[in-house]
């Protein structure tokens, strides 16, 4: 008679490991720092282009203008979140935008990289121009030629409704607030910082944003 052996027993072997939280959290930390400062230096090449020498009308470049605006915004006590949208607002203007409205290329190129503490405003400071033309009557007064003359391209000043609307906004203080900065920042020969002094504020929010 055969006797079909049986299948040997499986052996299963256990073992302990350790996982040591400092060094995953060290790794993880240096990784998000790595990607923040390479979201920022994509900031800064755009800040840096040629497109951001062009005067866009006004008699300063739309670098000057920006560092005049984080200039501003800093001297203000808006916040890092305000003091990033306003050095960044016109970062749109040039043909990176292709086509699109400056503010809306800026806020899209922005939000994944900084949050939208900085991308909103920025997205809304032209609707503020067509807001403060509407219901604030000296303000068109203050506005610059460029300014003027880009605003029926823009939409022109807002209805009643438009406005209504734009006032409810999470964002309406924020913009209004950089829209001041955007219309005071056009000073020839001021003095301001180099970009080089915000890129530890721009880091910290793009770290803020991956953490989210």
């Amino acid at each position: 008679m055969l006797v079909r052996a049986s299948a040997p027993a499986a052996v299963r072997h256990l073992q302990g490991a350790y996982a040591d939280h400092d060094g995953v959290y060290s790794t993880l930390a240096r990784l998000n720092r790595a990607e923040a400062d390479r979201r920022v230096a994509e900031v800064e090449a755009l800040f840096a282009s040629p497109a951001m020498d062009d005067g866009y009308g006004e008699r300063i470049s739309i670098r000057e203008h920006m560092l005049q605006g984080g200039e501003l915004a800093a001297r203000r006590g808006l916040g890092i979140e305000l003091a990033a949208a306003a050095l960044l607002h016109d970062i749109g203007w040039g043909p990176h935008a292709q086509g699109a409205a400056h503010e809306a290329f800026a806020a899209d190129f922005l939000e994944p990289r900084l949050g939208r503490a900085v991308s909103e405003p920025i997205r809304l400071h032209v609707a503020a121009k067509r807001y403060l033309v509407a219901r604030a009557l000296a303000y068109a007064e203050r506005l610059s030629q460029a300014s003027i003359d880009t605003l029926a391209r823009q939409g022109g000043p807002f209805t009643p409704a438009e406005a209504d609307a734009f006032e409810a906004l999470p964002e309406f203080e924020a913009a209004l607030a950089l829209r001041r900065i955007d219309d005071d920042a056009k000073l020839v020969d001021a003095v301001t910082r180099p970009f080089s002094d915000y890129r530890a504020m721009l880091t910290h929010l793009a770290l803020v944003e991956l953490e989210r």
